[in-house]
């Protein structure tokens, strides 16, 4: 895959592009302040109303991102890319529900994660606060950024997006409504603000606004990400590829297996929790391979199969490539193999998988157990689609991204992500015992 480049200046534009996006990050450390000091009520009812207001102006964002949707088909953009731009009356509604879901979950910032009071008499606490100003970078998804304003306002924090050109109306709508209604509750309406998306070098600028910008955090396939994090100066979350496996044990009930790796491909093959390799015990192999390539097909899967899933046969199976095991299809393709046991497919996975979701299917307790401890992934599933790893599924309302790095967090960020912590210590004209400073001249 040839890497993402972020220019760092254009003749026209560079120096203009520069000092409007680091503008907007010294607006949004100011407005990150005031949002620190935010009751949870005040945030609460702000959501509230964001969720309102949202449904409220559904035609005026629909209308919006019809534009964006006439705008890609005319350039030729898939129609697995298209359904991820897509919003609808029932996607809005999605995104207000998932408003009123944050807003009802408990305020990190102030919790108090350990404390004690020391022997000399000081009390040491150790609290939850916010980050301070989060930049998101991220391709054609809108509802992305009502789930990241959301989710950085109730955790006190400032966002700058920084969403793709195919969605630019889109988001330019969805933001308008945010910032209104935070006018309306008398805080800094630049605790939210959209940065130019028609220069790639506005990402540069934004990833290397070190001492501005506190964390940023990419959303999109694997180029913008890897180049996110290997570019950025400031703080990077690597979040998101999804090239994620379904392993069918000798002892899963086949039935049970079919819907999971249906729901887990065919659901929304556009997303990064979809399924993109299926993994198949070689003691069921011969009765669960037929059903499984049939079932597909009639979804509309291609299966990219090894030799045995070809031997299978079917109009929508393929000779799979070296290429397709590492592939995030984002698409209705998916690859299979058979494998001989448990810890073949284990191999397989740590050879090819990207840390995001690995399911297995299985009755065996011990065979679960060891794929849940032995397989490196965020989250793991065990009889249940990869379609979970969500955080609407996970009760966060929404997430700011699914982490695939081990530090600063892991699998989907809420809003505990999204803060970092302070240590607090509470004396009464303590001083620490120690020798005396020299005096001058000694």
């Amino acid at each position: 895959m040839t890497a993402i480049e972020f220019p760092t200046s254009d003749k026209a534009t560079g120096d203009d592009l520069r000092d409007q996006v680091r503008g907007a990050a010294r607006r949004a450390r100011e407005a990150s302040a005031e949002l620190a000091q935010t009751t949870r009520g005040a945030k609460d009812a702000l959501l509230q109303d964001v969720a309102d207001e949202l449904v409220k102006r559904a035609p005026e964002i629909l209308e919006a991102n019809e534009r964006d949707v006439a705008a890609a088909r005319e350039s030729g953009m898939t129609e697995a890319l298209i359904d991820r731009l897509v919003l609808s009356t029932g996607r809005v509604e999605a995104m207000a529900d998932g408003l009123r879901t944050v807003a009802g979950l408990p305020d990190p910032v102030g919790e108090v994660q350990r404390g004690q009071v020391l022997p000399n008499g000081v009390q040491l606490r150790q609290v939850r606060v916010p980050l301070g100003v989060v930049g998101i970078v991220y391709e054609g998804r809108p509802n992305v950024t009502v789930d990241a304003a959301g989710l950085t306002l109730k955790s006190g924090n400032a966002v700058l997006l920084r969403g793709s050109s195919s969605a630019e109306s889109s988001n330019t709508a969805l933001v308008r409504v945010l910032r209104d209604v935070v006018a309306r509750h008398g805080l800094p309406t630049d605790a939210v603000q959209l940065l130019p998306c028609h220069d790639r070098a506005s990402v540069h600028h934004l990833i290397t606004a070190r001492g501005l910008v506190d964390v940023v955090i990419p959303r999109g396939g694997a180029g913008l990400i890897s180049a996110v994090v290997e570019q950025a100066t400031v703080p990077a979350i690597e979040t998101g590829v999804g090239n994620c496996h379904v392993y069918v044990d000798s002892s899963a009930d086949l039935d049970m297996a079919l819907r999971i790796l249906l729901n887990s491909k065919a659901r929304r093959p556009s997303v990064c929790n979809s399924a993109e390799t299926f993994l198949v015990h070689a003691d069921i192999a011969e009765e669960f391979l037929p059903r499984a390539i049939a079932a597909l097909g009639e979804a509309g899967v291609a299966v990219h199969g090894d030799e045995q899933v070809v031997a299978v046969g079917g109009p929508n199976v393929v000779p799979a490539t070296d290429e397709d095991w590492d592939t995030e299809y984002l698409s209705l393709d998916i690859a299979a193999a058979v494998v001989e046991s448990l810890p073949a497919a284990v191999e397989h996975i740590r050879e090819h998988g990207s840390g995001h979701t690995e399911a297995i299917v299985t009755s065996d307790f011990r065979a679960s157990q060891r794929f849940t401890s032995q397989v490196d992934a965020a989250a793991v599933m065990v009889n249940a689609s990869t379609a979970f790893t969500d955080g609407g599924e996970f009760g966060m309302g929404a997430e700011i991204g699914i982490s695939t790095q081990k530090l600063h967090s892991r699998g989907p960020m809420g809003l505990p992500e999204l803060t970092s912590t302070k240590w607090v210590a509470f004396g009464d004209g303590h001083v620490r015992p120690g020798s005396a400073p020299a005096k001058p001249g000694s």
